[in-house]
């Protein structure tokens, strides 16, 4: 799409939080540790099972992080919301990967499944998202995604209808 490599490491991530991937006033990740991904793997703007675009991006779990001491103490498990803001700022990435101009915002989810947890025992989450629509016309950009997310191969999170947006102003 707009140039930009289809996998990126996490120097590459923390430049797109500071605005400096994609432009001042444009698609930005948010700084650690609201960050939920530390690599993207594969974007695009044309694959999935639609053919409208999708990303993988994985994040390395350790006991250590900053949700596990409080939710919950003495039974660690990581927030639901956390991965669900996960696939939301993997959705708005896909947007500004694209060259679309904007800053990014959710607008909502469909349907949220949570079929397992995430606990400190856990090496990895991957993430999945698959556009099922990517609009942008004189009034509106959005991206319409679907996502998993797997803890060591396991789905833990399945949503539908993920709706981020791209606002100018």
């Amino acid at each position: 799409m707009a140039g930009y490599p289809t996998s990126f490491d996490k120097d590459d991530l923390l430049k797109c939080a500071r605005g400096e991937l994609f432009g001042e006033g444009n698609a930005q990740l948010p700084a650690p540790p609201m960050l939920m991904m530390d690599r993207i793997t594969d974007i695009s703007g044309d694959g999935g099972k639609h053919g409208k675009g999708h990303v993988v991006a994985e994040f390395d779990i350790t006991p250590d992080l900053w949700f596990f001491e409080c939710h919950f103490p003495g039974n660690p498990i990581m927030p639901g919301c956390l991965g669900l803001d996960g696939l939301w700022q993997l959705t708005g990435f896909n947007l500004g990967w694209r060259g679309w101009q904007g800053r990014g915002y959710a607008l909502g989810v469909g349907e949220v499944k949570l079929k397992g947890m995430v606990r400190p025992d856990r090496k990895m989450l991957t993430y999945y998202v698959d556009f099922t629509k990517a609009v942008q016309t004189r009034r509106l950009t959005m991206g319409v995604a679907n996502g998993i997310v797997e803890a060591d191969g396991e789905v833990i999170y399945e949503v539908t209808d993920m709706k981020v947006a791209l606002s100018e102003s």
